[in-house]
């Protein structure tokens, strides 16, 4: 019989068991995560309501986050429309539908890409540029003057720019909308000859309210918690300069998935309802 060999034996087992710690820390930094994310997210919509109202802060993380991400969102919007509309238009030739072109973009792009890719888009600057300058602001030290001159740091610092995104967000998803229908018009024009108005018609006579209800309340949310997150990840990071990049990181990538989670159970709503 082969030698047994105790010490590789010893060495899986504990290899064993370190991938069960890991994946347990992992699961309870997860769930302490979300807690600690919960009364923050409690602390600052206090803070929201009580005056004070910073509403200078609250224009100008408005203007600055807006102007930021503008000219991304209206150039993604913009190449979205005419992209989609130029793959579906041989498909509906095909099938003899290509008068509903223009419906089925308008259709899809206010349901589900505009408010999703836009939100994405906002997740990787907005987000990621909040949770920096919050935790530069919390590295230096200047929330903890802050407290101590009796100024309230989630009022000033947080809840104007959670405000400022949760505006700014479908506003900027107005903007991409826009731009995606104008380049499927001009996509559609490369095929056909259609007048601006009869493309405006077609557009929006398969909109619906049961359209923009549900896509205008999902963009408010994916722009509070892009915010909010954003916000969190800087305000809770860690001393140290590096902690500055991991708190962007980690708030890109939470947002990120925080929209998908929103969106999925928009989806599931409106088609039970």
């Amino acid at each position: 019989m082969a030698k047994i060999n105790v010490s590789v034996i010893k060495q899986r087992v504990r290899r064993r068991f370190r991938v069960k710690d890991e994946t347990r820390n992992f699961y309870n930094g997860a769930f302490i995560d979300l807690g600690e994310l919960v009364m923050f997210t409690g602390k600052v919509m206090t803070q929201m309501f009580q005056p004070p109202f910073e509403f200078r802060e609250f224009v100008k993380h408005g203007f600055l986050l807006g102007n930021k991400s503008l000219a991304l969102v209206i150039v993604t919007g913009f190449i979205m429309g005419l992209v989609l509309t130029m793959q579906m238009n041989p498909v509906l030739v095909d099938f003899g539908a290509q008068t509903l072109l223009p419906g089925i973009i308008a259709v899809s792009m206010v349901r589900e890409l505009g408010p999703v890719i836009t939100g994405l888009i906002c997740a990787g600057k907005l987000s990621s540029g909040i949770a920096a300058e919050v935790a530069a602001m919390a590295v230096t030290e200047q929330i903890d003057a802050m407290e101590v001159s009796g100024t309230r740091p989630l009022s000033f610092v947080v809840a104007t720019r959670v405000l400022a995104t949760t505006l700014v967000v479908p506003v900027l998803v107005i903007f991409a909308d826009a731009f995606s229908m104008l380049g499927a018009y001009l996509a559609v024009n490369i095929f056909e000859d259609t007048s601006i108005t009869l493309f405006i018609h077609r557009s929006f006579s398969m909109l619906g309210f049961v359209d923009l209800l549900p896509a205008t309340l999902k963009t408010v949310l994916f722009g509070f918690f892009i915010g909010l997150i954003g916000s969190y990840k800087g305000y809770t990071a860690g001393k140290g300069t590096e902690s500055v990049g991991k708190a962007a990181n980690s708030a890109v990538v939470a947002a990120s998935l925080t929209i998908f989670v929103i969106d999925l159970v928009f989806v599931l709503i409106t088609s039970i309802l």
